[in-house]
């Protein structure tokens, strides 16, 4: 699968970290950067990674600040993304059966290495559980963007 990553100064370290847990996994990554630890603005990466996963150079994202939450807020304003913050495995394995969440968000100075590639490990291998309920619910949020964001190709 391929992977579209950025992330911000804070998040630099453990962006890297994950990416060479991917590659050895055999997804191909493209980092968007940043490449140094210098101070970044978040938006200046997050945003351009996020509408490479929207216009489908990707099948996922997974970008890396301080907190998650910034990355989280850039990707869930483009339409077709469904970016989720996780600080635990259970919540990744949620995001992924309850959600179909195309766009994982981490905080590097919430969660060290080690929980973050296990959270990462369990989103990139939990599947959408398409029971009535959830494609139900998921549908849902869905028409909401459908009402609220525009399409890239109406941009």
């Amino acid at each position: 699968m391929k992977i579209i990553m950025a992330s911000d100064h804070a998040g630099v370290d453990l962006k890297l970290e994950i990416k060479a847990f991917l590659e050895s996994n055999g997804h191909t990554v493209e980092d968007m950067g940043p490449y140094t630890k210098e101070p970044a603005d978040l938006s200046d990466y997050v945003y351009p990674a996020s509408l490479a996963v929207a216009k489908g150079e990707a099948e996922r994202g997974i970008f890396v600040d301080g907190v998650g939450y910034g990355s989280a807020l850039i990707a869930n304003r483009i339409y077709g993304l469904d970016a989720v913050v996780c600080q635990d495995p259970f919540c990744a394995k949620l995001a992924r059966e309850h959600t179909d969440s195309n766009v994982l968000c981490l905080g590097g100075k919430i969660i060290g290495s080690a929980i973050a590639l296990e959270i990462v490990k369990i989103w990139m291998t939990t599947d959408f559980l398409a029971e009535e309920k959830y494609i139900r619910r998921v549908e849902k949020v869905k028409a909401i963007s459908e009402k609220h964001l525009k399409p890239l190709s109406e941009i």
